[in-house]
């Protein structure tokens, strides 16, 4: 649990960026915990387990945010819009989390998409597991200059920019520095410095 407790790349200037920092390294921390076994404890506690797998995930999506630096917009103040699909409880759960919160000065909008529903307008794009047509899909939202992150074992090869991965019974993700170049997108070194998996350009 106190692995991350005083890792170096958490350190800022800023005292929002310090805030953010300290949030993400105890966030860390949490993912960095193993999930609980399910099959002894029966169907409770595989709904435990579930319920903080969607948590953990739901956090590390509001921490990603921070991290990331979007296009400027004609209005600085205006909403960083989370686009869900194939995740409603993860929708819930983002929407809870980021209620009466603020990225950067921004406060948080979260949509539930619909397969076929547009990219456009949204800062993110979160693609559960019940997302059809990934692919297509993340094509778009790159188009669209979004971040994506998906929960698939191969979803940094379909498009994504940011993967969870199930690593040993943690939580962690994977970043693709190609597919957010692609979305104009720039990342955090702070952000990649935690990541299980950077995959690089030739």
């Amino acid at each position: 649990m106190t692995r991350y407790a005083n890792h170096s790349v958490f350190k800022r200037r800023q005292p929002l960026r310090a805030a953010l920092a300290v949030a993400f390294a105890a966030l860390l921390a949490l993912a960095g915990a193993p999930l609980p076994a399910s099959a002894a404890g029966g169907p409770q506690a595989a709904l435990g387990v579930a319920n903080l797998e969607r948590g953990v995930k739901a956090a590390y999506l509001f921490k990603f945010l921070g991290y990331v630096e979007f296009a400027a917009g004609a209005d600085p103040a205006a909403p960083l819009v989370v686009g869900v699909m194939g995740a409603d409880d993860v929708a819930a759960e983002v929407t809870r989390l980021t209620a009466g919160r603020t990225v950067n000065g921004r406060p948080i909008t979260v949509r539930t998409l619909r397969d076929g529903d547009s990219s456009t307008g949204l800062h993110m794009l979160f693609l559960g597991a019940a997302a059809e047509r990934p692919v297509q899909t993340l094509r778009g939202a790159a188009q669209n200059g979004v971040l994506t992150v998906t929960e698939d074992e191969n979803g940094l090869q379909q498009g994504a920019i940011i993967n969870f991965r199930l690593v040993e019974d943690r939580i962690r993700f994977e970043v693709s520095l190609p597919a957010a170049e692609r979305s104009n997108l720039k990342l955090s070194s702070r952000l990649l410095s935690v990541a299980y998996h950077v995959q690089k350009g030739n």
